[in-house]
């Protein structure tokens, strides 16, 4: 292999796949990068087994070959550099560094060692921007289970239909449901991982470009020109969150998001290890309370409508925030739907393209 290729560009390219590497010490070969030329550009490709990153970059290509290298050493040494144009060549297993001031050898491995990612051949497949797609699953990454013990919780269900793409996730405590219009050409439904929910939004970054979303029983890939990520879908059936979406409420307040967002992170400052916090909501605001016997009390109102009847209401102020966060208007509504039973957090233009549900505390 002889390649020819501008230094920011391979330094931003090792970057992005070198995140997922695997420290696997029974695999060592999942701590390597695969340096391969395609097409007449250099690939770039990392695996940690449950998701793999393929980065596509325009190259100069004399000699075609490829070759694993250990990712951190070939990453700290790259992005040390700064040098415009860097030449890559390999005989042996070695790969040989070249600048016009430095020589530089890294001790590679046969790249027939190195874990193929799959191909998704399938005709099922959708286009999204992926200015959508990153806000969609960013706004539902926190209510995602972090335990692993229920596997379809610990990831987000994503759902197409002719007309929209419903994004949903919950821990048993929190829920939130994104819909977005996009038409599509078939329905179908599956769960993505929790890992590559979170690679999906740091790759994403700011690309203005539509994904190519292709998958299988098993697999998912997302794709655009330069870069595609493979990645293992959640086995097993998500369960039936639409039941726990209220229908009616009992009481709703209209109540300006970013008040309230600053007094609850001020009453959270005394709350004691089960982060609870009290709303009392009356007609025209909403008082949190917070007693610690340890820290102390704290009471701060904050001016809101309320239609229907008051309530009162304790909260994990951790998932209230959660939810204020992705609120995207400057009022929210609030619905009380009975004692015991979720609150339910909206945008103020109420068309439910987005819902946020919050189990109380009970005392």
């Amino acid at each position: 292999m002889k390649v020819t290729t501008n230094h920011k560009n391979l330094s931003k390219a090792v970057l992005m796949v070198e995140k997922i590497v695997s420290r696997n010490h029974s695999l060592p070969i999942l701590s390597n990068i695969l340096l391969k030329t395609e097409n007449g550009r250099l690939k770039i490709s990392a695996t940690n087994l449950e998701l793999g990153i393929n980065y596509l970059l325009g190259s100069k290509i004399d000699e075609t070959g490829e070759i694993t290298v250990p990712a951190r050493l070939f990453s700290e040494f790259i992005n040390n550099l700064n040098e415009e144009k860097i030449t890559l060549t390999t005989k042996n297993n070695i790969l040989n560094i070249n600048t016009d001031k430095y020589k530089t050898q890294i001790l590679g491995f046969d790249p027939k060692d190195f874990p193929i990612i799959p191909k998704i051949k399938s005709d099922q497949y959708l286009n999204i921007p992926a200015k959508i797609l990153k806000t969609g699953l960013s706004t539902i990454i926190d209510s995602m289970a972090i335990s692993e013990a229920r596997p379809e919780l610990a990831g987000v269900f994503i759902q197409f239909t002719s007309k929209q793409l419903i994004l949903a996730s919950t821990d048993s405590f929190r829920l939130t449901e994104k819909i977005i219009e996009l038409k599509n050409k078939e329905n179908n439904s599956f769960i993505l991982p929790r890992v590559t929910v979170l690679e999906l939004i740091r790759l994403l970054g700011d690309l203005n470009d539509d994904i190519l979303v292709k998958y299988s029983d098993n697999q998912i890939s997302f794709s655009t020109d330069d870069i595609e990520i493979v990645s293992r879908l959640v086995d097993g059936n998500y369960p039936d969150y639409k039941k726990v979406i209220p229908e009616k409420y009992i009481s709703r307040l209209l109540v300006r998001k970013n008040d309230l967002e600053k007094n609850v992170r001020l009453a959270g400052i005394f709350t004691s290890n089960i982060a609870d916090i009290k709303l009392s909501c009356s007609e025209k605001n909403i008082s949190i309370n917070v007693k610690n016997s340890d820290k102390g009390e704290f009471q701060v109102v904050t001016e809101a409508v309320l239609k229907n009847e008051p309530f009162d209401i304790s909260l994990n102020y951790y998932y209230l925030l959660d939810g204020l966060k992705i609120m995207p208007t400057e009022n929210i509504i609030i619905e009380y739907t009975g004692q015991g039973s979720p609150l339910v957090l909206r945008p103020e233009h109420d068309n439910k393209d987005l819902t946020y549900i919050i189990m109380p505390l009970r005392k």
